[in-house]
């Protein structure tokens, strides 16, 4: 296995200013010990979406310079970008051909593209994705599981197809154990009741454990950003489609049980503890060939206690899925990607975190993982 860095990392540090491109790219080669890959969002770190020449040989020269590999460019798909219409699908596989072609000429060998984006949509672009050997891959995000449709209908594809062009891109986000501290600390700064952050982390053991008393198949079908809309509507209104009924019932009861005349900022609170994948390391293994890359996301790294110089993530299980990955053979990338910073945003300047800080952390933690 092989370490890399989604330069997604450090968006707040290129807001203000503090970072770019050239020393976010001397960072990697620098400073983490033996990390090579190179993954980047196109609309934050590239003239997207047609660099021009200058920009071009200064991406060349800068990855020649630092001896760097360029693993995957992340592209989204902005649906409304035309604003007189919805895109339709073949739009959008235009679009994505077009990506495809501008990872080529920047020397990625992956096109990570969001777990919201259609089958049918990959389908039609992967030709040329072949043609120019590149692999798509779909990203698995939290609450999503490895053993969710979303993930078995590629698979299927793949293999029926014999394809190593088409795969999937897991998020480490599912498999967190619990919502993280980040997260919780935030939501407590805004005004909920501390008592809501530990109903949402009591909440989240019962479905680690098995014990939930309600489907967790009919959450992962869903992405994270639809179950938190999905639930505000249904504290709002008491509608919810069925696929959530009874999980949110639960969340709803555990709040007013956990906290007096809980707000509607505690219900939120409590409803992150819905928010995991609850899915397999040992299914990451079988699923080994099929992954083009790894996000391996987290939102707060802290020393462990006992072992100064070593950290951890408290709320992401990172040992088991590296372990797995290892049995199976996995050569690819694992890529930090830190996504944190965001929950400190609400402090002074001299308060937020430091991105830097945080990654070079991430990464003695999976140089020593990894072996």
């Amino acid at each position: 296995m092989k370490r890399g860095v989604s330069l997604y990392s450090y968006q707040q540090s290129q807001f203000f200013k503090e970072s770019t491109l050239e020393s976010q790219l001397e960072e990697v080669a620098n400073n983490l010990d033996g990390a090579t890959g190179i993954e980047l969002i196109d609309e934050m770190s590239l003239q997207y979406p047609v660099p021009d020449p200058q920009f071009m040989k200064k991406w060349y020269g800068l990855i020649e310079q630092h001896n760097l590999t360029p693993v995957a460019m992340d592209v989204s798909m902005d649906v409304l970008q035309f604003r007189d219409h919805v895109m339709s699908y073949d739009e959008c596989a235009e679009r994505l051909r077009h990506d495809i072609t501008l990872a080529k000429m920047l020397g990625f060998s992956n096109v990570r593209v969001l777990s919201i984006v259609p089958l049918e949509v990959l389908i039609k672009a992967l030709p040329l994705a072949e043609a120019l050997d590149i692999r798509l891959g779909k990203e698995v995000h939290q609450p999503m599981s490895l053993e969710g449709r979303y993930v078995s209908e590629i698979v299927e594809f793949a293999e029926k197809h014999n394809t190593e062009h088409l795969g999937i891109v897991p998020d480490f986000g599912i498999f967190g154990t619990r919502p993280s501290e980040a997260i919780l600390d935030g939501f407590i700064r805004r005004g909920a009741a501390p008592e809501s952050a530990e109903a949402s982390v009591a909440l989240s053991g019962m479905i680690k454990s098995g014990n939930a008393p309600f489907k967790m198949v009919d959450v992962e079908n869903h992405t994270a950003g639809n179950v938190r809309s999905s639930f505000t509507r249904y504290i709002n209104t008491g509608e919810c489609i069925d696929d959530f009924k009874s999980a949110f019932a639960v969340i709803k009861e555990l709040a007013e049980k956990y906290v007096k005349n809980p707000t509607d900022l505690d219900y939120s609170v409590v409803a992150e503890g819905i928010m995991l994948s609850n899915t397999s390391a040992k299914t990451l293994g079988e699923l080994a060939k099929h992954v083009t890359h790894i996000h391996a996301k987290f939102n707060n790294m802290t020393e462990i206690p006992g072992k100064p110089g070593q950290y951890q993530d408290i709320a992401i299980d990172y040992e088991n899925p590296i372990r797995e990955l290892k049995k199976a053979g996995y050569t690819g990338y694992l890529n930090t990607e830190y996504e944190g910073q965001r929950y400190f945003q609400d402090r002074f300047k001299d308060s937020m975190m430091d991105e830097f800080e945080q990654v070079r952390r991430h990464q003695e933690m999976m140089k020593r993982l990894i072996g």
